[in-house]
């Protein structure tokens, strides 16, 4: 045989070899998993408040009292004409947590048990308990970072966006 009849027989062979194994019909692979629902904690609070809500219930949950209509009137008009309503809310919570009359308990009361300032945080500031991991996270924070206060933790859930739904 010659070398251009070898040659035009691999070439077929070759060709026939890539038509066969090209054409296959992909499997279907089906796997027997149930659909799950996952949601994220709090996300069943749809109600946003609204500012004078939000403002009366930041003050509540930090002093235990209601807010005179004077100071409410004050914080809602500082609120309603800022543009940047985030940069208000924290100046609105940092001037409630350095007021002395904020009920705040001292690092000593919440590092004597990290677990049970966690799941009061949570049920004061977001009025449901914390999941294991949600405990588990901010408990190590605290425990690993000296610098950690509890006016830092109250600062976190007051402005964190879960805090503004109900």
């Amino acid at each position: 045989m010659n070398t251009s009849k070898k040659y035009r027989l691999f070439i077929l062979f070759l060709a026939t070899g890539i038509f066969l194994t090209s054409c296959r019909k992909e499997k279907v692979y089906v796997f027997g998993v149930d659909d799950v629902t996952v949601t994220q904690p709090g996300a069943e609070k749809p109600n946003i408040k609204t500012d004078e809500e939000f403002i009366s219930i930041a003050y509540s949950d930090l002093f235990g009292t209601n807010i005179s209509q004077s100071e409410l009137g004050e914080l809602s008009l500082s609120y309603v004409s800022f543009g940047d309503k985030r940069a208000v809310i924290d100046w609105i919570i940092l001037n409630f947590l350095n007021d002395p009359a904020a009920d705040v308990p001292t690092d000593a009361e919440m590092r004597a048990d990290v677990n049970l300032f966690v799941n009061n945080t949570f049920r004061k500031f977001l009025v449901r308990d914390p999941n294991e991991f949600e405990t588990w996270w901010i408990s190590n924070q605290i425990e690993n970072d000296t610098d950690m206060t509890p006016e830092v933790v109250y600062y976190t859930f007051m402005t964190s966006n879960e805090y503004r739904f109900y």
